[in-house]
């Protein structure tokens, strides 16, 4: 991606001791947008709407998964209070060359096909590679599924050993650069930009508390 912002490094801690959350109240619901990019997670009721631009390589996007403030998002998505978009980004592949980005947003994808989409996108964040190491492998994005209960079967495992959502990575990394994204991660609350890479407004438990009370929508007090 042209003029990308590169990410920086961050650690891998306590990925041996990860283990696949339960959503309090059950499954939180998973769709695809019209647009064929957008990934919907939450309510049809959720009063607000986090739109989140990550790349599954980016070492900012895992600081970001790993924080107080991602908790925060995925607790207020599972009680309803908003819902969480995703756009997939996989330019750093370009930039670094392999090709495990756009394997690890097609598997995304076919986990989306599955309904486990949520639960694997924590895992591949929990045991993400280093930045410079092409470590999302086919067989390694296999292994890492079956971390997930309930996802590895017929149907995906041959989604991604044959890359059936080529066009799907593609059109979302299309969808990024056409969103003006300059680097990952990239946060946007009901359409406005609110915080870019490690932002405390995002990162923090209480910053991001306050960004998504923000804006006046008073009804999240409920949440």
């Amino acid at each position: 991606m042209s003029g990308t912002t590169a990410c920086g490094n961050a650690p891998l801690a306590g990925k041996d001791e990860f283990e696949v959350r339960r959503p309090v109240g059950g499954p939180v619901p998973e769709t695809l947008d019209a647009d064929g990019t957008t990934i919907h997670v939450g309510r049809k009721t959720a009063v607000g709407a986090m739109h989140v631009y990550e790349d599954p390589r980016c070492p900012v996007c895992k600081h970001f998964e790993d924080s107080a403030g991602a908790r925060e998002l995925r607790d207020t998505t599972e009680s309803g209070g908003v819902r969480t978009d995703y756009t997939l980004a996989s330019f750093l592949d370009d930039g670094l060359g392999g090709g495990g980005s756009k394997r690890a947003v097609n598997a995304l994808r076919a986990a989306l096909a599955e309904g486990r989409f949520v639960a694997y996108h924590e895992v591949l964040y929990a045991y993400q590679p280093e930045e410079g190491v092409d470590g999302f492998t086919t067989a390694r994005l296999l292994a890492l599924a079956s971390k997930v209960d309930g996802l590895r079967g017929p149907a995906f495992d041959k989604a991604v050993r044959t890359m059936r959502y080529a066009d799907f990575v593609a059109a979302s990394e299309l969808a990024v650069e056409q969103d003006g994204i300059r680097g990952t991660p990239s946060f946007f609350f009901n359409d406005g930009l609110v915080a870019t890479g490690t932002d405390e407004m995002v990162t923090t438990q209480g910053g991001m508390f306050l960004t998504l009370h923000a804006g006046g929508r008073g009804s999240l007090d409920d949440f």
